[in-house]
């Protein structure tokens, strides 16, 4: 297949100037990012991604949004980018506002972004890509951003290499759930030993097995399968009581954490929403096939967990009460054992 050239995506987007980046990529046969690097020189300028380089000075930017997303969620935290940790594997911002946990091997390609809205102001934002050219973590700058910094930002993280084309690899596919039944009394045995939640991953990997695997092998107590609208309830409820919650939402690069109530919820066509100041989450209800809740031992008591996943076995979201709140940690237990069941088995 042959790509559109530079200019020829310049083109396209000038004519479509509110089409989504994204869907805009998809027509044109190209990723995200081939979009993005095709305005360089035009708006976009190519950035160190290397996060070491890159969280200083997105800190020194002030209050900005901080957005995350995967195939069938967005989630946005306004907030600044303090008490940044790197490491070679994983890195971590944990602060009220921003909360992500950082996974650098998937960071492999960065943009400084200035487009012009319809109105003639400029939106001005940092968007990370992985090896396949999908967004991994974007910054966009707000009216309450230290803007004057901007310039200085990009000239210390701009790149030799300025060229508008770019060449990514094939995206891995979903990993499907992978059953073992011969497995399962290791899987139970192992799940009784968790005492932190991070501990699961570790445990259902050293089995060769992954998540949904697991959890569609476990059986009660460890999990149980819920109702499709068991998000939907979820949110519904928690706005509706003030009942603080976490969410999580990301993709293989980052992982982006809200913690705290929410207040508005509202359904856009296939869209749930949550529209609150300093807090948007964007999920496509029609992309969910299977909602798993999920029972983990730590030392605070146990995390009880509502999780769903795509037709491909991905993971959309993770839903938790907040255990560092014992009595809110309890309302959320009682919440999600109120959840309707589902009724019939998803086929292994």
């Amino acid at each position: 297949m042959t790509h559109p050239s530079p200019s020829e995506i310049r083109a396209e987007r000038l004519e479509n100037p509110k089409r989504r980046e994204r869907d805009l990529a998809d027509q044109l046969g190209i990723t995200e990012a081939q979009l993005v690097a095709a305005h360089v020189g035009h708006g976009a300028t190519r950035i160190s991604p290397d996060m070491d380089r890159l969280m200083p000075l997105v800190n020194r930017l002030g209050e900005v949004m901080a957005l995350t997303r995967n195939d069938s969620c967005v989630i946005e935290k306004v907030g600044i980018y303090d008490d940044y940790r790197g490491g070679p594997h994983a890195a971590l911002i944990a602060n009220h506002e921003i909360d992500l946990r950082m996974f650098p091997r998937h960071w492999d390609h960065g943009f400084a972004v200035a487009k012009t809205l319809e109105d003639g102001s400029e939106r001005l934002s940092l968007q990370i890509f992985d090896a396949a050219g999908d967004a991994v973590h974007k910054v966009f700058l707000r009216d309450t951003s230290v803007i004057e910094e901007w310039d200085a930002v990009i000239e210390a993280l701009k790149l030799p290499d300025q060229s508008d084309t770019l060449t990514v690899e094939p995206r891995a596919a979903v990993e499907p759930a992978k059953v073992e039944p011969e497995k399962t009394d290791r899987l139970r045995a192992g799940w009784d030993e968790i005492t932190d939640t991070h501990q699961f991953l570790q445990m259902v990997r050293k089995l060769k097995l992954n998540r949904l695997g697991a959890y569609r092998m476990a059986g009660a107590p460890y999990v149980r399968p819920l109702a499709i609208s068991a998000v939907d309830t979820i949110l519904h409820s928690a706005a509706k009581t003030g009942l603080p919650i976490m969410v999580f939402v990301g993709n293989q690069g980052c992982i982006e954490i809200h913690t705290g109530p929410i207040k508005e919820v509202k359904l856009m066509g296939p869209w749930l929403n949550v529209l609150d100041p300093g807090f948007n989450l964007h999920l496509r209800t029609d992309h969910i096939a299977e909602v798993w809740q999920a029972t983990k031992s730590t030392k605070r008591g146990d995390a009880i967990s509502v999780e769903a996943f795509d037709a491909q076995g991905a993971l959309i979201l993770q839903i938790f009460g907040v255990l560092a709140e014992p009595a809110s940690a309890a309302i959320w237990n009682d919440l999600v054992a109120s959840l309707e069941g589902r009724p019939e088995e998803v086929p292994a």
